[in-house]
């Protein structure tokens, strides 16, 4: 056991005996003397100062591991040093719930003509990446009609037939560099169920 567990053992022992002694029969100077001790008790108390006593807990936990396997040990608490921001908790609700399409449509929109041409490429026929850039200048030119606020939209509407050429030659491009895979022996269970080759 800890000494500060023991010496707070000993204390609450202590309290639990001088309330059984009060009224018990014991004697005015007993009495007196028990008082005079917690009022003894009570002044140590009183002169510990807060930044001993926090010292104390700090040094009792640190015993204890409890400060072990902490998230920033070692790391820059996350938004230190930054200025001032009113919506500070909104902004670290986004992050750490990784919340996507929250927000004025004007930075929504930036975020995804940035990585619109990711998602072209990763679509397989050219109807699709047709109806994306479709659908993509409908809402640019929507949010540029709608007076909410918020910070004005600069992004620009996608030409659909030069980006559909882009994503063609890209794609043949990505098909040449594709290694081709060398015919490889059926494997005895593909015979067994789909006839010998």
């Amino acid at each position: 056991m800890s000494g500060g567990a023991g010496d707070f053992r000993k204390r609450l022992e202590r309290a639990a005996e001088v309330r059984s002694y009060r009224g018990a029969g014991i004697s005015a100077e007993e009495e007196a003397a028990l008082d005079a001790l917690d009022a003894q008790e009570r002044e140590k108390r009183r002169k510990v100062s807060d930044a001993a006593r926090a010292e104390y807990l700090v040094r009792d936990a640190m015993a204890q591991g409890k400060f072990d396997n902490l998230k920033y040990a070692g790391k820059p608490i996350p938004g230190l040093g930054e200025s001032y921001d009113p919506d500070w908790w909104v902004k670290g609700l986004i992050q750490r719930e990784n919340l996507s399409g929250l927000g004025p449509p004007a930075i929504l929109l930036r975020a995804e003509d940035a990585e619109l041409d990711a998602k072209l490429d990763a679509q397989y026929t050219e109807q699709q990446v047709r109806d994306i850039l479709q659908d993509f200048n409908r809402r640019v030119i929507d949010a540029r009609r709608q007076l909410q606020g918020g910070p004005p939209v600069i992004t620009k509407t996608r030409d659909v037939e030069e980006d559909v050429e882009r994503w063609r030659s890209r794609r043949a491009a990505w098909v040449a560099e594709a290694p081709v895979e060398p015919e490889r022996e059926r494997s005895w269970w593909n015979r067994l169920w789909k006839g010998t080759g």
